[in-house]
């Protein structure tokens, strides 16, 4: 986890301390569970919550233990022995170390994705807020780049609102097929602790027992998990580079808020970058890139190796960490994202009006033109028009009046039918419609 990009809720779940904590909870709870049915003192039970409950776990012991004894676990026990006393002899009866590590992974991943949640609605709530603020702002819509037809930035607010949502149910699935408990000892045969302990230890802790582990909880769940992770980090990305592009000199349509004080740049005073959303493209990219290894880790052998565990300990918490911390910062580009409404009117008329080229094609085809001829007749005026703005970066030849001089193209259409078909609203009446199906209202 790198300070830079994490935020300290996050990182908290995935300290020592934090963790140590967790471990003690199962190990606990199990104890308790085992005392109800008799295998361990009852006695004992109350001392481990006892003495171990308000115990503050050391780090540094359980590292000087591991030194010696090789094994996270094992270094954890015995330091929980010097705590708790003799009675610490009765903890993790019948349980294996996957139980605690798989159990506790597990928690944390639970309370990571309840983080995560909460960074969605924040980021749903100021998404909404500013596609219903410039609902009705008409721009140019593009495909490959080029000018296509308008659209409203509102719409374009509207479509990530719509992607994060799926992202947010997506994320609700991922954290329900995560919140999974194993205390089921040695290849998972319950052979030495009862599979009552792990229903008791799965309900104390949120979660629902695994219906059948080996050594260790399945890690296509994870898998499942961090691919999740991968889609949301995805359109995290989708969206920044949108604003991105409309941030470039040429476009200026919308652009990151620059704040008093910054600096785009060493050398070049007058730059202002849209540095958040560039560092947000590569957090994606970081995100996504820990899906790959979570997929490798679903192939273990037989009923356990730990082949996956080096990789769970670097990308539970940098997965988890890093789309925090972008989810959040997005949430603030998109809050505070200056929008210019006259901008992308002046972009929309450097084309001298091409954007109507469709509704003209299908007012000639309607009259009784070919397709081929009625695209011919509306390309051959259209490129008057790109020529024209190729040469000056303007066009100073307008597609209204290349096709009211057209003959052909006179013989179909009337002038009025013609200039009906440049209205702008008629690319915007479906709005409202669109709005009540993403958002319910408009």
């Amino acid at each position: 986890m790198i300070p830079r990009y994490s935020r300290p809720e996050m990182t908290a779940i995935w300290s020592q301390e934090t963790k140590f904590r967790i471990w003690f909870e199962i190990e606990a709870h199990a104890t308790d569970a085992l005392a109800e049915l008799g295998v361990v003192p009852a006695e004992a039970a109350r001392t481990v919550w006892e003495k171990g409950g308000p115990a503050v776990f050391d780090v540094e012991r359980i590292d000087e233990i591991e030194r010696v004894t090789k094994h996270d676990v094992i270094a954890f026990l015995t330091h929980l022995s010097e705590i708790v006393g003799p009675e610490a002899r009765f903890v993790h009866q019948g349980m294996t170390s996957s139980d605690v590590l798989d159990t506790c992974f597990n928690v944390q991943l639970v309370r990571a994705t309840d983080l995560l949640l909460k960074d969605m609605d924040g980021l749903l709530a100021a998404i909404e807020r500013r596609a219903f603020e410039y609902k009705d702002s008409v721009c140019i819509g593009r495909s490959h780049g080029i000018h296509a037809e308008p659209v409203t930035f509102g719409l374009k607010m509207a479509e990530a609102y719509a992607e994060f949502a799926r992202c947010r149910t997506r994320l609700v699935h991922a954290r329900d097929e995560i919140a999974t408990c194993a205390i089921s000892g040695a290849v998972g045969t319950f052979a030495n602790i009862d599979p009552r302990v792990e229903e008791h230890v799965a309900e104390k802790l949120g979660l629902k027992p695994e219906p059948v582990s080996t050594q260790v909880i399945p890690r296509d769940r994870h898998a499942m998990y961090f691919a999740t992770l991968g889609v949301i980090a995805s359109s995290v990305e989708r969206l920044a580079i949108e604003i991105r592009h409309l941030q470039r000199t040429e476009v200026l349509e919308a652009e990151e808020y620059f704040s008093p004080g910054q600096k785009g740049s060493s050398a070049m005073p007058h730059k202002r970058n849209p540095v958040l959303t560039e560092n947000l493209t590569g957090l994606a990219r970081m995100v996504r890139a820990f899906a790959f290894p979570a997929m490798e880790n679903v192939a273990l052998w037989h009923e356990r190796d730990i082949s996956h565990s080096s990789v769970e300990r670097m990308i539970g918490p940098d997965a988890t960490v890093t789309l925090d911390f972008a989810l959040a910062r997005l949430t603030g580009v998109v809050d505070k994202l200056l929008v210019y409404p006259e901008r992308m009117v002046a972009n929309m008329d450097r084309l001298g009006g091409l954007v109507h080229s469709q509704r003209i094609l299908l007012a000639l085809t309607q009259r009784g033109v070919s397709r081929e001829d009625a695209y011919r007749l509306v390309q051959r005026n259209a490129m008057k028009v790109w020529d024209s703005y190729q040469r000056a970066g303007a066009a100073d030849v307008d597609f209204l009046t290349e096709l009211l001089a057209d003959e052909e193209v006179r013989a179909a259409l009337s002038e009025e039918e013609i200039r009906e078909k440049f209205d702008l609203g008629y690319h915007t009446k479906h709005v409202d419609t669109i709005f009540r199906r993403v958002f319910g209202r408009s």
